[in-house]
């Protein structure tokens, strides 16, 4: 995708070292961070500067080539890396995978590293490409977290259809939930749709009932972090809700992730572990003050506890469809052609 006139991935690998977008400073700075070994790779997933089921995958296979690279133990590198981030299925895939293929050689493991990221834009392309099939002109769209390009090497998930039907010249709004605590709606779905021109409005996380109430929104897409073999649907925290009010109000729910974001070893939702994450992201705002100087203040009552979920899950009898790179599927039976798949 463009930043002004400019193309960029979210994150690429060269010469080993490891370069991405540094998601926790966007929308107000951009700054590209170079990691040139695993430790690094690692933290910077485990932080969020790169953000997203695709582009935490990316990041994965590319910290464990480092490890490679490195001479480091294998087994430990995998370790490390599987524990950043535990929902994200994409972050699993891609690590081991590339584990796999450093067993033959190191050069084997950067080759897949790269390739897995190259299948990852392909794959993303593909579900705009059939995403868009479900939007109709003068859609209104519904969206919570960010499932852009920056959540994906590039194209996105969820945003990917959205992307497509716009370039495609279709009259679409998005509407842009702010995705409380770490507000990746508002700073980073927001900031892509800017840049790519797109009609979109800032809602809060809990305006969902009112806008539905009020016929605003035709439909509701979301991206995935964890997909289990019956189609229970690990996302963003506040997705579930969403789920139910579009259930409630008639709206059509579709979750949009490649195939390497689903888990068949999971039999369920009830079997996906929950990721934990600091109360201080509860707690604490980052952003510009009126002087421009990027300032972090407390927003909630001094010595009250905080909890902070990172996702919740969706039961597939709440998901109209999963849009995939192989097609969409409305039956969450379906989706076990796709367990032999990528």
């Amino acid at each position: 995708m463009k930043i002004g006139d400019i193309h960029h991935l979210t994150i690429l690998m060269k010469d080993a070292v490891v370069y991405m977008i540094d998601q926790n400073k966007l929308p107000f700075i951009i700054e590209v961070k170079a990691f040139e070994d695993y430790e690094g790779t690692c933290e910077a997933i485990r932080n969020m500067t790169v953000r997203g089921a695709g582009a935490i995958g990316a990041a994965a296979g590319f910290a464990m080539a480092q490890g490679f690279l490195q001479g480091a133990d294998p087994e430990y590198v995998r370790n490390l890396i599987r524990a950043t981030r535990p929902t994200a299925r994409d972050l699993f895939f891609a690590v081991d995978r590339v584990f796999e293929a450093g067993k033959i050689s190191v050069q084997t493991a950067v080759d897949e590293a790269q390739r897995l990221a190259e299948l990852n834009v392909e794959a993303a392309r593909k579900i705009g490409t059939y995403g868009d099939t479900l939007i109709r002109d003068g859609a209104r769209i519904l969206t919570h977290c960010n499932a852009g390009w920056l959540g994906f090497v590039d194209y996105g998930s969820a945003l990917a259809p959205v992307y497509i039907a716009h370039r495609k010249g279709k009259r679409i709004h998005v509407y842009a939930d702010e995705t409380r605590p770490r507000s990746q709606g508002a700073r980073l779905t927001a900031w892509e749709l800017a840049n790519e021109g797109v009609e979109h409005t800032i809602v809060p996380d809990n305006a969902g009932a009112y806008l539905m109430s009020k016929g605003m929104v035709d439909l509701v897409i979301t991206g995935a972090d964890r997909i289990a073999a019956n189609g229970d649907t690990a996302n963003k925290i506040g997705t579930y809700e969403k789920a139910i009010l579009a259930r409630h109000f008639g709206i059509p729910f579709y979750i949009a992730a490649p195939r390497s974001t689903f888990d068949f070893e999971t039999p369920d939702g009830s079997a996906i572990e929950i990721e934990q994450r600091s109360q201080d992201e509860v707690h604490y705002q980052t952003g510009p003050d009126r002087d421009g100087k990027i300032r972090t203040i407390r927003v909630t009552n001094p010595g009250s506890e905080a909890l902070n979920p990172a996702f919740d899950v969706t039961p597939a009898e709440l998901i109209t469809a999963y849009i995939t790179e192989y097609g969409i599927f409305n039956n969450p039976a379906d989706l076990l052609q796709l367990k032999n798949k990528g």
